[in-house]
């Protein structure tokens, strides 16, 4: 396979996943964590490593290294592999996303970006997300019974109890410290804002063919997805905390041994549900137009890739990546997307609207 991230959180899963089940790695693809990257060589040992930084290619302990980009485009067109693993961060894994499906490769998907903004001119059929929320409502699809709705759950991210007068001057370091996951920087901000499960949630409408989704707060990230049947039951998916689940069934399609520890209930005691409210997540005002609007995708990625790195950098406040989305939004309302090339126009005069609001 190839693997796109590989010293991500995802990245770093996957490659256990192969580890364990002896899965060839064909090509690696990381960012700027060398160290990391190098660390993976000695136990793996790919035909191409690709990084971000053509300055660095002498770092990076192989015989055979590329950087950039197109890189990347060569690396899936002129591969043996079948398998993708797409767990690079953002927008830049829309490319890698669109070129897999030429190729007719089948895509793991954990760019969540790539439908968000290009949903509506991507075929699905070869992509199975490495998400643990999509994941869920995947295994408990039961077409033999009429489906009513969808839900998914969030932790609620790092402010979930924090007192809401005080979100203002909330620091960099409180918001990367999740209280259920270990993610990236930029996930990890996401989740706390709730923009990452607005993401999910246009995700889900690609993936299922439904606008019926929805998403609750569940604190302590057992449940990850719920389905309800129109003769008034649901179901529910219970895991623990870990990506190795989806990233397995995502590369393998089927599982038959285990690969985390059974949840055991008596030990987890109680669950605690609560609503996703406007007043702590103020990005969740946004949620019904993004599902209905099918151009704003790209708008609220774009913007809000611009506002993390901003807060990120200590630019603005934690609240204010939020405003930033909703004024991107307001602003490129009346987009309409007509082909895949419009996408990364609109990206592009998005971010430059963006950056002239910081």
């Amino acid at each position: 396979m190839i693997v796109l991230g590989c010293t991500g959180s995802i990245g770093v899963n996957t490659l256990y996943i192969a580890k364990k089940f002896n899965l060839d790695i064909e090509v690696l693809v990381a960012g700027n964590n060398i160290q990391k990257l190098n660390e993976q060589l000695k136990e793996f040992n790919p035909k191409l490593v690709i990084i971000a930084d053509e300055k660095r290619i002498k770092e990076v302990n192989h015989t055979n290294v590329k950087a950039g980009g197109d890189a990347i485009i060569e690396a899936i067109e002129n591969s043996e592999s079948m398998i993708v693993v797409n767990a690079l961060v953002g927008f830049v894994g829309l490319r890698p996303t669109l070129k897999a499906i030429e190729c007719k490769k089948k895509i793991a998907l954990a760019n969540k970006e790539s439908l968000v903004v290009a949903g509506k001119f991507i075929d699905t059929t070869n992509i199975t997300p490495i998400d643990s929320e999509h994941f869920a409502l995947w295994y408990l699809l039961d077409k033999s019974k009429k489906i009513d709705s969808m839900t998914i759950t969030a932790s609620g991210g790092s402010f979930r109890d924090y007192p809401l007068d005080k979100l203002q001057n909330v620091t960099v370091k409180e918001a990367l410290n999740h209280p259920n996951w270990s993610m990236g920087s930029k996930i990890t901000i996401d989740s706390a804002t709730m923009t990452n499960k607005l993401f999910e949630l246009i995700e889900a409408r690609w993936l299922f063919d439904t606008s019926k989704c929805d998403a609750i707060i569940e604190t302590k990230s057992i449940i990850h997805g719920m389905i309800n049947y129109t003769d008034g039951s649901t179901t529910a998916h219970l895991a623990g905390v870990s990506m190795q689940l989806p990233i397995g069934y995502a590369i393998m399609d089927s599982i038959e041994e285990e690969i985390l520890p059974k949840v055991d209930l008596l030990k987890v005691g109680n669950l605690e549900f609560r609503e996703i409210t406007t007043d702590r997540y103020p990005i969740w005002e946004l949620k019904d137009d993004l599902m209905q609007n099918d151009n704003l995708g790209v708008v609220i990625n774009a913007a809000n890739e611009i506002a993390v790195e901003a807060f990120l950098q200590g630019k603005i406040s934690f609240l204010q990546i939020a405003n930033l989305s909703k004024k991107a939004i307001n602003h490129f309302h009346n987009t309409k997307l007509k082909q895949i090339d419009d996408i990364f126009s609109i990206d592009k005069e998005v971010r430059g609207f963006t950056k002239g609001l910081l």
